[in-house]
């Protein structure tokens, strides 16, 4: 028997998408320059009894594709209109920079404005969450106050273009950050980054020694463990940190050189070598991203959920697989969205931003967003004086039926919810 290390809901996408037959609804392509150039697509979906709508529900992640999300059916059918706006880093975020992100949600929004909507609320599912948490934290901002820089160095020209703040924002099943994700699933027992299987015992979650049991076997780490564990998974990020800074140091030292006045008196060797350097564009290969103390004891953050991660029911063996969580990443793309010290896109950093209507929605089951960890945290750091906890104890990450099964019974409970959380707020 063949053994399954991918979770196929995740991996195929099988579910972000209309899940019951959606009649009366016209879905219209959307192709856009973003601010920057960048050539973005998605899809708007408006109903046939509201052509013109007034208020849109605009759904984006990082690299998942949105353009039919699960929610959208429920939506339109309440006469709302549904935007499905996929970013420029859509199925590749190895060089995901969400300084640049922000741009396409902002040009996004323009063009629902364009179209005649009044009001526009931003579904933030899984890393969509830190995306439109880091846009309206932008949005909001005067322009000349707005992040000038990545955290690679590279210019975001933020604080030369119009953003339009959304009005609402659901955070469902979402997690709080990329980066901060990497913090808790990044393997601290690597000794080091070129040797995939060189690993410090004493840090290695899945050793039978610091308590780890046959899959799939729940165990419960000793708090000196944890402790330690969490402490070395920051330090590897430092580590990579420093590393992604002194590679793109190294390209910006040798673009000076070249434009030295007397590059051309270099000998012709020296200016080969310079510009290759300058030209170089590095990838770092990070390995073992599938170490999170959640995934085999669920003591630290109880809740019903199956063992395993999203990714994979057997995270020990998955934490050697290609996919994964930023296995492959530029310097700057790591900075930007993978590194929990460095990436802009968090959500406890954007949050005392966010005062606009929000609604916490969490998945009970969820393998990878736990509610002490992600929801509840997301709760008690935004701002805003309209919100709201929503808890469904038997949930998946994106609301699915069990593996097999046909059953849209908990996506069907959180529109009949969310809906009427809607028409409360913005009335047609």
């Amino acid at each position: 028997m063949a053994l399954q290390l991918l979770s196929k809901t995740y991996w195929h996408g099988t579910q972000i998408r209309f899940r019951e037959p959606t009649e009366n609804i016209v879905g219209e392509p959307v192709a856009l320059n973003s601010k920057d150039g960048a050539r973005i697509r998605g899809v708007y979906w408006t109903p046939k009894n509201n052509p013109n709508p007034k208020v849109a529900v605009i759904a984006a992640h990082t690299r998942v594709d949105f353009s039919e999300h699960h929610t959208f059916g429920a939506i339109l059918k309440a006469g709302y209109a549904c935007l499905g706006a996929n970013v420029r880093s859509l199925n590749n975020d190895t060089d995901c920079l969400h300084e640049k992100l922000v741009m396409d949600i902002g040009t996004y929004m323009d063009w629902l404005k364009e179209r005649g909507v009044e009001k526009i609320i931003m579904l933030g599912n899984s890393g969509g969450g830190a995306l439109f948490s880091f846009y309206q934290s932008q949005a909001k901002l005067a322009p000349a106050d707005r992040i000038r820089y990545t955290p690679g160095g590279k210019r975001t020209r933020l604080e030369k273009v119009d953003l339009i703040p959304g009005d609402a924002i659901i955070y469902m099943a979402a997690h709080c950050g990329q980066g901060l994700i990497i913090n808790e699933v990044i393997d601290p027992s690597v000794v080091n980054e070129a040797d995939p299987f060189l690993s410090d015992p004493e840090l290695d979650m899945y050793d039978p020694r610091n308590g780890f049991k046959p899959p799939p076997e729940w165990i419960e780490y000793t708090p000196e463990f944890v402790a330690r564990y969490r402490n070395a998974q920051l330090d590897r990020v430092r580590r990579i940190d420093a590393c992604a800074h002194e590679m793109i140091n190294i390209s910006a030292a040798a673009a000076a050189q070249h434009g030295a006045e007397d590059f051309e008196s270099l000998p012709l060797d020296v200016q080969r070598r310079v510009l290759q350097r300058e030209a170089f564009q590095p990838l770092i290969t990070i390995y073992r991203t599938m170490a999170n103390l959640h995934y085999v004891d669920r003591t630290m953050d109880p809740t019903d959920r199956d063992y395993g991660s999203l990714l994979s029911p057997r995270p020990d063996l998955m934490n050697y697989q290609r996919l994964g969580f930023a296995r492959i990443v530029t310097p700057d793309g790591w900075l930007s969205t993978w590194s929990g010290l460095s990436s802009n896109a968090s959500i406890p950093k954007n949050a005392g931003s966010i005062t606009e209507p929000a609604v916490v929605i969490n998945a009970g089951r969820d393998l990878d967003v736990y509610p002490k960890t992600h929801s509840q945290l997301i709760f008690d750091t935004v701002q805003s004086a309209d919100k709201e906890y929503w808890d469904f104890p038997n949930a998946l990450h994106y609301f699915e039926p069990e593996d097999g099964e046909q059953d849209n019974a908990t996506l069907n409970d959180l529109m009949a919810r969310l809906v009427p959380w809607i028409k409360e707020r913005f009335p047609l």
